[in-house]
């Protein structure tokens, strides 16, 4: 066999959605272990679904999660082009062809007509199919249509007799009985093509050699196959992917959360992170246990062998603990570097302030990486590291903020900070220390209302931490701003739940 060529085609109606995600990914892992090609087409030709800059945010979010295409739009290549409403010629010369050998024909049949056969086999309880009215047509009754003014779709002439027998990749063989496959069209009266003919023309075309598609597709296949022997053209092999059903093995629908790469990406979700989850929604490596894989053990791995043949499940808490797990193994340099953009982003500085203070950030992203599961939580979470709070945790200022003592030894516990000279975590704890013991309290009545006093919160990174990345003289200021505040007693409306 020669070089392999796969493609993924998507129709340009929305951004790109996790299940063609992942389709994308085995496609594009089949072909570089093999050495081949991974193709982008884009299968534009229904106007009506098509949405204006679609194609475009695919091809970004292709760009975005690594998978850089071989062929296709912007790169070019020998087999294009790569938008079907640019091949609109080759599909009318094919159809013509498959007309002038008698596999396809003309079917002047009226919308409110096949209608009105689709109500009569539901009204009769019969799985509704075309009858096969126009399959001989006259000329002089092709000549009396014309005349009237009416269009005509081209329907394929499907087999009466025998099976087609799919033989998949994934599931093995997959019979379909012909007898239960209509006349189909392969152009409608607009003189653009269905899916399924158009899709038979660019996959022989453009020389692929496996078609690696969604499980829904399943039920084309035989109709296609019937075209590839048609032509005739060499038929590529097939390989259907199962599945992906929402946690509750129900079908994915908006109500589950996130679906498309975007969504995830604005989450805060890093791309290798996505990259790995969706490789093992269907696909399992030889070492079954193994988790967390670059793409490029990826593709020394992938094997359509080893692809399920059941549907998998999508569980955004997997995919949340593998970001998480990325971000972990991440330097500081590479998370100051991710973490900058999406700060920016949600107006918590500007871009240039942010760049100024790098080594700061630093010290904020590994406080925070442990706890943090996507950069926009680490975003969220290092608010109050850039403006002090305003509001506080309600349970934490019931409980740490209305003690008679409280509001002493916030004062004193700025007084023990502010005299600390050589500041650093070491030398600001022990200044708590000292504190705690010569007032003879417990640590936690120092510690927690200090903690509630500087971030607006009960919990976080290590307290002294969050001390050192403040500094000085803003830890100070906060401590003897809550000082007054819990002296004025003037806590309601200023509590969080």
């Amino acid at each position: 066999m020669g070089e392999v060529r796969v493609r993924f085609a998507p129709s340009p109606t929305g951004y790109l959605h996790i299940g063609g995600a992942r389709t994308a990914l085995f496609n594009y892992l089949f072909a570089k272990k093999s050495g081949g090609k991974f193709i982008l087409r884009v299968e534009d030709t229904d106007s009506e679904r098509t949405v204006e800059d679609s194609a475009e945010k695919m091809m970004q979010a292709f760009r975005w999660l690594g998978l850089q295409w071989d062929e296709g739009p912007i790169v070019g290549g020998p087999a294009g082009p790569y938008f079907q409403s640019e091949r609109l010629e080759l599909y009318r010369k094919y159809a013509k062809l498959l007309m002038d050998k008698g596999y396809a024909y003309k079917c002047f049949c009226t919308p409110e007509e096949l209608a009105q056969d689709r109500e009569r086999a539901r009204a009769e309880k019969r799985a509704p199919r075309y009858d096969g009215r126009c399959r001989e047509l006259t000329p002089e009754q092709i000549a009396e249509f014309e005349a009237e003014g009416r269009r005509p779709a081209i329907r394929f002439r499907t087999p009466d007799t025998g099976v087609t027998v799919v033989h998949d990749l994934i599931k093995g063989e997959v019979p379909f009985k012909n007898e239960e496959i209509a006349d189909f069209i392969i152009m409608k009266s607009d003189g653009i093509p269905t899916y399924n003919f158009a899709c038979v023309i660019d996959d022989w075309l453009m020389g692929m050699t496996h078609v690696i598609r969604a499980e829904e597709h399943l039920s084309n296949t035989p109709k296609q196959m019937m075209i590839y022997r048609a032509l005739p053209a060499p038929m590529p092999k097939f390989a259907h992917v199962p599945m992906i059903l929402a946690p509750d093995r129900s079908k994915l629908s908006k109500r589950h959360g996130a679906q498309t790469v975007e969504e995830f990406k604005d989450q805060g979700v890093f791309p290798e992170a996505l990259l790995n989850y969706l490789v093992l929604l269907g696909w399992t490596p030889e070492d079954s246990t193994k988790e967390i894989m670059s793409l490029d053990e990826m593709i020394k791995e992938f094997d359509l062998s080893r692809v399920s043949t059941t549907p998998a499940v999508y569980d955004t808490t997997k995919l949340m603990w593998m970001n998480g797990y990325y971000m972990r193994m991440m330097d500081k340099d590479a998370l100051v570097r991710k973490f900058i953009p999406v700060a920016a982003a949600s107006g918590l500085a500007s871009r240039e302030e942010l760049m100024s203070k790098k080594d700061w950030l630093g010290k904020i992203v590994m406080a925070l990486r442990e706890r943090s599961r996507t950069m926009n939580e680490m975003v969220e979470m290092s608010e109050y590291f850039f403006t002090a709070p305003t509001e506080f945790d309600e349970a934490g200022a019931r409980k740490f903020f209305t003690k008679p003592s409280t509001a002493g030894l916030l004062r004193k516990g700025a007084q023990a900070l502010a005299g600390v000279e050589d500041w650093n975590i070491e030398a600001e704890e022990q200044a708590y220390r000292d504190l705690i013991e010569k007032e003879g309290i417990k640590g936690g009545e120092l510690i927690h209302p200090t903690r509630l006093a500087l971030t607006g919160r009960t919990s976080g990174p290590g307290l002294f931490e969050i001390v050192d990345i403040l500094g000085k003289e803003e830890s100070v200021l906060r401590l003897r701003r809550a000082a007054d505040l819990v002296e004025s007693g003037k806590l309601e409306g200023l509590a969080k739940p």
